[in-house]
């Protein structure tokens, strides 16, 4: 009998004709820190959620999982406050989102119109021009948003807008009313990604005329990164399943995700792909805390810790990045990098010296910000006054260079 593995005794041991040996970091534990994580994602996850994640394993399609997957759909509606029967989670972080979003939404040639504040405007247009979309942007700088009127004045007809909802790389979270409003009136598809705001800040997707919306489960929702719920109107429906070619990506076809999901009134649900049960558990606890607490008392709790925290930066003397308060993400501080200071010694010196995660800029933000995310169960006072606490004595003990 050939055998790939030959192994002889010899002398007392044991010789392998393996020429990889078993890695010797693997055999011992990782022994991963406790971190207060208050960057801009992903977030701490909490201990109920944490023991959702570790419940037994079940099939992908068992009758027990369809339940659960019935039940993410039913809390995303709530989260989105929308009645959109294709309502689901992708099974990836919110890129896949953006890029389910994106694909299904836009053939090739077809224009889209980008609303450019920050890093997810650039990033939304390097993913349509991938896929041969017309691309547009509508650019401004960093800090800043659009009005109504500088949008309607972009004369362009575009199939899709995109739009990002909270900005987490310049901490603006953008207004909305109205904008769905106009893009119906120019027959346009309103795409929001809301993946650092949703749950901290208002959005009615339903109301606001949002025809496609997602967001990603590790941020105020406090889940394990790897599943970003999303939804399509109607009208985005209408549009996505007549479509003369087939969506780019097999994995993140609206028509198969739709099935697997339940929500094309199909008897059957086709085998798809192997949804990740686990995280399926975490992020229907996630919902569950969600709509335990009650949109709104989160709303006006993310409000008041935000407020609380541009208090405290003010009272050391920090500048905040965004300069109208309206449009700040309560979600996602930006912090105008200390002159003098080197933002990394900063972050590292609060990591060394607290376990606390903070963050640099991103995108057009880098080398000009300080990033605080203060998301579900992290926003709170408590944690407000202990990086206020780390940012102080940062400044202290990190070098200064004359200005």
């Amino acid at each position: 009998v050939f055998r790939r593995i030959a192994v002889c005794q010899c002398a007392g041991s044991i010789m392998s004709s393996l020429s990889v040996l078993p890695p010797e970091c693997l055999l011992q534990p990782f022994p991963v820190p406790q971190r207060l994580m208050l960057g801009p994602g992903p977030s701490n996850v909490p201990a109920r959620i944490a023991a959702a994640g570790a419940q037994p394993m079940l099939g992908h399609l068992h009758t027990e999982t369809i339940e659960i997957m019935n039940q993410i759909k039913s809390g995303i509606q709530y989260a989105f406050q929308t009645r959109n029967r294709v309502t689901l989670a992708v099974s990836g972080p919110g890129h896949a989102a953006m890029e389910c979003a994106i694909f299904n939404s836009l053939e090739p040639g077809e224009s889209i119109l980008i609303a450019v504040n920050g890093i997810w405007g650039e990033r939304a247009a390097e993913i349509a021009e991938r896929i041969g979309a017309k691309v547009n942007t509508v650019v401004t700088s960093a800090g800043g948003y659009f009005t109504n009127e500088e949008i309607e004045q972009v004369h362009i007809m575009p199939v899709v807008f995109f739009f990002t909802h909270g900005e987490s790389s310049t901490g603006v979270v953008h207004p909305i009313d109205g904008i769905g409003d106009l893009c119906h009136k120019y027959k346009c598809l309103f795409l929001v990604d809301s993946v650092a705001a949703l749950g901290g800040t208002p959005i009615f997707m339903d109301e606001q005329g949002i025809d496609i919306m997602y967001t990603g489960s590790q941020k105020v929702l406090n889940a394990p990164p790897g599943t970003a719920p999303i939804s399509f109107s109607e009208r985005a429906c209408q549009k996505i399943f007549n479509r003369r070619t087939k969506p780019i990506s097999y994995f993140l076809d609206l028509n198969w995700l739709a099935n697997y999901w339940g929500c094309d009134d199909k008897p059957v649900r086709v085998y798809h792909h192997t949804g990740p049960v686990s995280s399926f558990y975490g992020l229907r606890e996630s919902l569950a805390i969600l709509a335990e607490t009650g949109l709104e008392n989160s709303w006006k709790r993310h409000k008041e810790v935000a407020e609380y925290f541009h208090k405290g930066l003010e009272e050391m003397g920090l500048k905040l990045f965004v300069q109208d308060k309206k449009a700040r993400l309560p979600t996602v501080t930006t912090i105008v990098a200390p002159p003098g200071y080197d933002w990394r010694e900063i972050t590292g010196y609060i990591m060394k010296t607290y376990n606390i995660e903070i963050s640099g800029g991103l995108g057009p933000s880098a080398g000009m910000v300080l990033r605080v995310g203060l998301m579900g169960c992290n926003s709170s006072k408590a944690n407000v006054d202990k990086v206020l606490e780390a940012l102080a004595e940062a400044l202290k003990h990190c070098h200064k260079s004359r200005v």
